[in-house]
């Protein structure tokens, strides 16, 4: 069973707060009437109920799950790209029967997916945090900010203490400040994405080689995850390479700017033949466009810059140029590697709906796991089991490291280049565009120490 919520509807169907079953022929069709205006634009389309296992667990109370994301505004296509990631892998979850309980738990449970329209803003993000405890979540979703990330866990802290009855638990996939699983870390929340620091250390193994860049560039959203970023590139710079001088430094505010030519005039004034960011969204390809535009000739090292419009963006000239780190790319060499993405292109063949995200059905099945290890959905011991989790798939796996609940896993750099280039077999997006895989880092090469001091249960 998937339930879907979208907030803010238009046509008054916000107001009517109606969850939408969306596996199961029956329930689609008595919900047809009400949803045909919406549903097919809000939701993927409805996987098939062939499997006994999948249309038996459909009669079972499910676990509910509460994606809070910014699912309209700039940043829309970044909550829906999340979405169908989440969707695809609690599909899988629930095509094999659910998470498998003993019958004194209520036997067998499929997972259930509630979305919340947090429009970018953290004062929504809190609100859907409360309409989706109200509504019997027990695990929240959300990522894409890492300020949204923040108040969130604090608010959970607080609810969970107050209200133990009602305790959830926060994954996280997407938010990488640091301070979220040092300063700030929680025994409610997990973060399954590598945070900043290990993502510029990546990056950085591939800049120590390239000689030839002797003054950079660092650019930035004006938030807590910006300032991160550009934070950590001084410092690894500084040691990794000292020859490299920061030739310019900026922070922009985060999804207001519509013109980055001011921006990229001073990137190319500035000399730099690299940039250096942690942009995504419409900020990064709002920023590469600019850049093309003028005629910036320099690389661009990124966090995000493989997806989501930046490769069609920038075009020919990314070509070797515009890197990118992620927890893995279409490319990563390997049968199951590539049979994994092809499986994904063909549930989303749509190119626009081309961005895939291996750690998001890690995620899934790490939950699934520890559900099903702490033999029931009660909070405290799924959180006891999230803590050892240890997940494998399609060649790829990572484990949750116990101590500040930082999700432990191989990251990739690839370099852009054109679909059918030697490395370059898959494109993103329809682009014509790819990434080769240039670097891939071990799981205990790519961790970093933390200074969590955390509060358990």
């Amino acid at each position: 069973m998937f339930i879907l919520r979208t907030a803010g509807l238009k046509s008054g169907f916000a107001a009517l707060r109606q969850s939408v079953c969306v596996l199961g022929a029956a329930c689609v069709a008595v919900l047809a009437p009400l949803t045909a205006g919406w549903a097919q634009a809000a939701a993927p389309s409805a996987p098939s109920a062939g499997s006994a296992a999948s249309a038996a667990v459909t009669q079972a109370k499910p676990v509910k799950m509460a994606l809070i994301e910014s699912l309209s505004g700039p940043f829309a296509n970044t909550g829906e790209a999340v979405y169908r990631n989440i969707y695809w892998a609690m599909e899988r979850v629930n095509a094999r029967g659910g998470v498998q309980l003993p019958a004194t738990a209520g036997g067998p449970r499929p997972l259930a997916l509630e979305r919340y329209d947090s429009k970018g803003q953290n004062e929504e993000a809190l609100s859907a945090l409360r309409a989706a405890i109200d509504d019997g979540a027990q695990v929240i979703l959300q990522g894409n900010s890492s300020a949204t990330a923040a108040v969130l866990i604090e608010a959970i802290n607080k609810h969970n203490e107050r209200d133990p009855g009602k305790r959830v638990l926060f994954l996280n996939y997407s938010a990488v400040d640091p301070i979220l699983t040092n300063e700030k870390c929680s025994f409610w929340h997990f973060r399954f994405d590598a945070h900043a620091d290990m993502r510029m250390a990546a990056l950085m193994q591939v800049m120590r080689e390239d000689k030839a860049i002797k003054r950079v560039y660092l650019i930035g959203q004006d938030y807590s995850f910006g300032q991160a970023v550009l934070r950590e590139a001084k410092k690894q710079l500084a040691t990794q390479r000292p020859d490299v001088a920061v030739v310019g430094e900026e922070l922009h505010p985060v999804g207001r700017v519509k013109d980055f030519a001011p921006y990229a005039v001073k990137i190319k004034a500035s000399g730099a033949q690299a940039v250096i960011t942690g942009n995504w969204g419409n900020d990064l390809t709002l920023l590469v466009k600019a850049a093309r535009d003028v005629g910036y000739e320099g690389s661009f090292y990124t966090f995000y810059g493989n997806a989501l419009g930046a490769p069609a963006a920038i075009g020919d000239a990314g070509i070797g140029k515009v890197v990118a780190v992620a927890d893995w790319l279409p490319n990563v060499p390997g049968a199951q590697s590539e049979a994994f993405y092809q499986s994904f292109r063909a549930r989303f063949p749509k190119p626009q709906d081309d961005y895939v995200h291996m750690r998001m059905q890690l995620m899934i099945e790490a939950l699934a796991q520890s559900i099903e290890r702490a033999g029931s959905t009660d909070v405290v011991a799924v959180a006891r089991q999230m803590e050892t989790a240890n997940v494998q798939m399609a060649g790829q796996g990572g484990h949750m490291r116990g101590a500040d609940h930082q999700f432990q896993q191989a990251l990739a750099v690839g370099v852009m280049g054109k679909k059918g280039s030697p490395g370059v077999k898959f494109d993103v997006e329809g682009s014509g565009y790819g990434f080769r895989v240039v670097r891939q880092i071990a799981a205990d090469k790519a961790q970093q120490p933390h200074s969590c001091q955390m509060q358990r249960f």
